[in-house]
């Protein structure tokens, strides 16, 4: 503080006094602030005597040393702008009020209550922040939670007056007692840092925030999968501090904690999160029970990246199958085509063993869908081998037939050309009985032409009825031939269109079932 200012003070001072005096107290008055002044000045007092007189003059002009004095107040205010002393406190004032020291077992060592029988009540609030995978395998649930503890250690308190205003406080973790609170469903522990500090209030409220990757284990059911909707628990509960020394209750409802996660959530993948329950469950274990608080998250999957890889590509190959019904039953291609859509089936099947755990309480309904599809298929191709082997042989049916046939037309050929011989051979026969005839019995030259010509004709006629004769034989033995191989044929042919329509009947239905099954709500 500046001389100025130091001079001022008297001056406040002697103006205070002088209007509070009354009567002669202010020629007392005077003569004090005189000297006063006089000595703050530097001048001493006996050096310059002040009379009475001067002072009563001095008196009478009272109204102008008041006004001048108010404006020596408003002045000294202005310079030294209104400041006044103040206390100047610090967070490690409460500490050492408090002796909060990491040396101190007080705060850490038991439970902080003064009297054993009450128990300390904790109240805990579970956000969750993001989805991180869902393991149908190996039935594991990875959320990643906000979790804070609040509870009051009743060693705590201070003045927030008393420091200042100070009403809170951030001290080391390892300076107090913590609920031994833990996750009965973790499988694995969390390698996230741990948040170094907690809150303290001044009526002894502690808090601890803390972030948690959950590796826990969930009971799936995937019988609907991919339409599945999963609910998955976190059980929090204390470690070796029963009902009677501590108690667990949520700090949020369930309708404000599904609120929040909502808006704080950042990621959920494949899942859509529906809402977080919470409820509270007491068992007995021994002589004591133990609560469990039970937050409940409950979540639905996005079928489409499984609709798009899985079951479309598996009714694809089954419509392929139906439209090989199409396909030549003679031919190989169709017994080749329907085994090359049965071994992708057998690939789609084992990428779904990898998604599907083990085991399951009812079997899943893709798993029926690939599987009585895959039956489907497989029939459509022991129906496909049963007609190509009845169309085959009806095949070596009528081959055998025409080998035969094609050998009885041989001998058939032989014996006439034996005849034939044989007539020829007959014939000069007939010439030379006819020449010694002739010589014997000398008939007439023109009888002999005449019996000549008449032979001819009748043996060319007997040449045109033989061929008539072998063409009508040959007819009626392909006929027959042609009958017996049909038989075959026909039932290859109601074989292939009675299981036709027993397959897109069966598809049909099988497949709307299935659709419905899959759009049924759980009770």
């Amino acid at each position: 503080m500046d001389e100025s200012s130091t001079h001022a003070f008297p001056v406040v001072y002697c103006y205070l006094q002088f209007h509070l005096t009354r009567g002669s107290n202010q020629d007392l008055m005077m003569l004090h602030c005189g000297r006063g002044f006089s000595l703050q000045a530097g001048v001493s007092p006996s050096a310059q005597p002040v009379s009475a007189q001067s002072l009563w003059s001095h008196s009478r002009s009272t109204h102008t040393a008041a006004d001048m004095m108010h404006v020596a107040f408003l002045l000294l205010i202005v310079f030294t702008g209104g400041s006044s002393s103040e206390k100047v406190c610090s967070y490690h004032d409460v500490v050492d009020y408090l002796n909060l020291t990491t040396n101190s077992g007080v705060y850490k060592l038991t439970r902080p209550v003064l009297n054993y029988k009450h128990p300390t009540v904790v109240q805990l609030d579970i956000i969750l922040y993001a989805i991180l995978a869902v393991i149908e395998k190996t039935q594991t649930f990875i959320p990643f939670v906000w979790a804070t503890m609040t509870w009051n250690n009743e060693r705590i308190k201070w003045d927030p007056d008393q420091f200042c205003g100070i009403n809170s406080i951030s001290v080391p973790r390892e300076m107090l007692w913590m609920p031994d609170l833990f996750i009965y469903e973790m499988i694995q522990k969390d390698d996230s840092p741990l948040n170094p500090y907690m809150y303290v209030l001044n009526d002894g409220t502690v808090t601890c925030e803390e972030d948690l990757r959950v590796v826990s284990t969930c009971r799936m059911d995937v019988h609907k999968f991919p339409f599945d909707t999963q609910k998955c628990t976190i059980s929090i509960g204390s470690a070796i501090h029963c009902v009677d020394e501590l108690r667990i209750f949520p700090f949020s409802n369930a309708s404000r904690a599904t609120q929040f996660s909502r808006e704080v959530m950042k990621s959920q993948g494949e899942w859509e999160f529906l809402d977080l329950s919470i409820s509270s469950h007491n068992f007995t274990f021994g002589i004591k029970q133990w609560e469990q608080l039970i937050y409940t998250f409950t979540m639905k999957r996005r079928p489409l990246l499984h609709v798009i890889n899985f079951l479309l590509p598996i009714l694809f190959f089954l419509s392929l199958d139906i439209a090989s019904f199409f396909i030549a039953d003679h031919r190989g291609e169709k017994l080749g085509f329907k085994v090359t859509v049965l071994l992708a089936i057998s690939v789609l099947l084992l990428i779904l063993n990898d998604i599907l755990p083990s085991m399951s309480n009812k079997t899943p309904l893709i798993a029926t869908y690939c599987i009585v599809i895959f039956a489907m298929m497989l029939l459509s191709l022991l129906e496909t081998i049963l007609v190509t082997y009845l169309m085959e042989k009806d095949s070596a049916s009528y081959e055998k037939l025409r080998l035969k046939n094609n050998l009885e037309e041989q001998q058939e050929k032989v014996n006439n050309c034996n005849t034939e011989e044989k007539r020829e051979n007959c014939c000069p026969c007939i010439c030379k009985v006819s020449d010694s005839e002739k010589q014997h019995e000398l008939l007439p030259v023109a009888e002999v032409v005449n019996n000549s010509i008449q032979w001819r004709e009748s043996h060319v006629l007997l040449l045109i009825l033989e061929e008539l004769k072998e063409l009508q034989h040959t007819l009626n033995l392909h006929l027959n031939c042609r009958h017996q191989v049909g038989k075959c044929g026909q039932w290859a042919a109601r074989i292939n269109r009675a299981f036709f329509l027993f397959y897109l009947t069966a598809v049909s239905l099988f497949l709307s079932l299935l659709f419905i099954e899959w759009n049924r709500q759980e009770k």
